[in-house]
């Protein structure tokens, strides 16, 4: 057995899903689900086959996510995962639609922070055991901390008042 740590690559100011499935039927239910989610929804998609061709299938709105989308499954290379890659669009604004595709078993983490991907390595192929997403925490929130979070999501439209 052997560990390895994938560093999820992706662009500035995108956000990704990383998840597991079970059926090749995945690329296009996801694709159909983000889709009906998000109007104008920017968006690459893969999924790692994981017997018969073992390919990474893909899809998308947007050439350059799909090709990022493809490149970091194929590193992981774990049997059925698959990754969202999102641009202008929140993971909170699709992540119950993908939640909901019937192939869909789990979703390890839905983030804008740096990526890592725990992977173990046997003699039958790759799974992923974890995620490591973002950096470890340097506190608790304050008073002030907490107004500011207040703030922000009523800046962004996420709550109101």
């Amino acid at each position: 057995m052997k560990l390895e740590i994938v560093e999820v690559k992706k662009p500035e100011g995108t956000n990704v899903i990383l998840g597991q499935s079970h059926f090749i039927k995945t690329v296009e239910d996801i694709h159909e689900a983000l889709v009906n989610s998000v109007p104008n929804i920017k968006f690459g998609l893969a999924f790692c086959e994981s017997s018969g061709d073992r390919l990474v299938r893909t899809s998308g709105t947007d050439e350059e996510l799909e090709k990022v989308a493809a490149e970091n499954v194929l590193n992981i290379g774990a049997g059925h995962c698959f990754m969202i890659v999102l641009r202008d669009c929140y993971p909170i604004n699709v992540l119950n639609a993908v939640k909901h595709v019937p192939e869909v078993c789990r979703i390890f983490c839905a983030t804008a922070n740096p990526l890592q991907v725990v992977v173990v390595e046997t003699s039958q192929g790759r799974g992923i055991l974890g995620v490591i997403d973002g950096e470890k925490p340097k506190g608790i929130e304050d008073e002030e901390k907490v107004k500011e979070r207040k703030e922000f999501l009523r800046k962004i439209g996420y709550k109101l008042g």
